[in-house]
């Protein structure tokens, strides 16, 4: 079966919807941002219903805002790696560290604001480890693989046909970035660039971040002076 990809905005988060058989959501957006997801679906034709994952890459609020609300929409199951539950349920932040001159600056500008940013606390259904978790139950071919860095407990979705949902391993759109590459935050960037590695290595051709449109592997290559 082909698989359709569409890429959703909700507030600064780029989420993505991946049609198989079922559809896996990839990120919940910022928080009320069910009214416009809801416009979202009627606009690609995708009943509710057929929601059956939503994985959150990490839970930072402009990736888990609304995934509550849509979980209660669509009667989706949520995942998330196993150590970042916590944030879900109780609330808080990991705060990352600016990784270059640019982050450095806005960190300490943006994140006490992040940081006062809430949303509805819940239970996840589904907590991803270590182990690869396939999707193939949904009719697409990938898994969702941990790849710590931007935090400890940040995942990606990688598709056999070379796609990669990567949250913020990268980033390609303001206010974090002008040009796709490497994220300006993170709680090791060296941890990053070694998962990156290991992705390329994996055959991973197109990069879906949380924050902006879709951009070639290529860009990073040269950013990891991979070659």
């Amino acid at each position: 079966m082909k698989l359709e990809i569409f890429r959703v905005k909700l507030g600064l988060n780029s989420c993505y919807l991946i049609r198989g058989k079922y559809v896996v959501m990839i990120d919940g957006g910022m928080p009320k941002k069910l009214k416009v997801f809801k416009r979202v679906l009627i606009i690609l034709d995708i009943n509710p219903s057929d929601i059956k994952l939503i994985v959150l890459i990490h839970s930072h609020f402009d990736h888990s805002g609304s995934a509550q609300e849509i979980r209660e929409f669509t009667g989706a199951k949520i995942a998330i790696y196993e150590s970042e539950r916590t944030y879900l349920e109780d609330g808080g932040m990991i705060i990352p560290k600016g990784v270059n001159i640019y982050g450095k600056i806005t960190q300490p500008l943006f994140f006490p604001i992040f940081k006062k940013k809430s949303f509805p606390k819940f239970t996840p259904a589904i907590l991803i480890t270590d182990k690869p978790y396939l999707l193939n139950e949904f009719g697409i071919d990938g898994y969702i693989i941990h790849t710590p860095g931007h935090t400890i407990g940040s995942i990606s979705v990688i598709l056999d046909s070379g796609e990669a949902f990567v949250g913020c391993m990268a980033h390609n759109g303001f206010p974090f970035r002008l040009r796709p590459g490497l994220p300006i935050y993170a709680q090791d960037i060296n941890t990053i660039k070694k998962y990156w590695k290991l992705l390329i290595d994996k055959g991973v051709k197109m990069v879906y971040p949380g924050h902006g449109k879709p951009f070639p592997v290529e860009v990073l290559k040269k950013s990891l002076e991979y070659y």
